[in-house]
């Protein structure tokens, strides 16, 4: 069956939907695991990295933690999955140097790509939302087996630009900055949590469902559902 969607843009989850969860967890947390170190200590001093270390101060109420309390905060949140926004500023840091330097090469779906590059293609603008930070979502996205993919992009938002995923005013504040209507977007998830977080705000959802992912025994609850991007079709109204 064919999902079809008449809209003026589509929002984009990563883990699960258009990336393997395994790869992230496999390959970018060990990744970052063994550089947290040397960030704290060789970069104490950049903006970015100072900002995200008192975060991580506040959040363990430790305002005189040093940078090795940090680290344990920082590998701590990593074995419990937490999706806490300083934990995701200074990885997106690491992985983003790790791109660079081609230590690492981003995973996606085989569906995905095609799919983007059609939707985009017939003129729907694309976004990504994503609880890894923006330069992360920013270096997945250049980075890919199929080179740079960044042209395709719109817009990118994460935990601090826009705000908790599961919660709809973080949507609200998206629509509001893409200058779009609520419902002339729609967002692809693996999560329920963000689907009727979505749409609470207005927004269309599509729970994708890929066999082998965290969320898939779950469900999407009593949103639509898709096992790859090749179901759902998008098209923007002329009238």
């Amino acid at each position: 069956m064919t999902l079809r969607h008449d809209v003026d843009a589509v929002v984009l989850d990563i883990e699960g939907t258009t990336s393997a969860t395994g790869f992230v967890v496999d390959v970018l947390y060990p990744y970052s695991r063994s550089r947290f170190a040397a960030l704290l200590s060789e970069r104490a001093e950049d903006p970015e990295v100072a900002r995200a270390v008192a975060q991580v101060r506040e959040e363990i109420g430790e305002p005189d933690a040093d940078a090795g309390r940090v680290e344990k905060a920082l590998n701590a949140w990593l074995d419990d999955d937490r999706k806490a926004t300083p934990l995701k500023t200074l990885q997106g840091l690491i992985w983003s140097e790790g791109f660079a330097r081609g230590d690492l090469v981003s995973h996606f779906y085989d569906d995905v790509v095609p799919r983007l590059r059609a939707w985009h293609t017939a003129g729907a603008e694309l976004y990504v939302y994503s609880s890894g930070s923006v330069a992360a979502q920013r270096a997945w996205f250049t980075n890919s087996p199929e080179g740079d993919l960044s042209s395709l992009l719109s817009g990118l938002y994460d935990t601090e630009n826009a705000g908790p995923k599961q919660e709809a005013e973080s949507y609200r504040r998206i629509a509001s900055a893409t200058g779009l209507a609520p419902g002339r977007l729609l967002f692809l998830s693996d999560r329920p949590g963000e689907l009727d977080a979505a749409r609470e705000a207005g927004w269309h959802t599509v729970g994708i469902r890929r066999a082998g992912e965290p969320y898939f025994e779950q469900g999407v609850g009593d949103h639509a559902a898709a096992g790859t991007f090749d179901e759902i079709t998008v098209s923007r109204s002329t009238s």
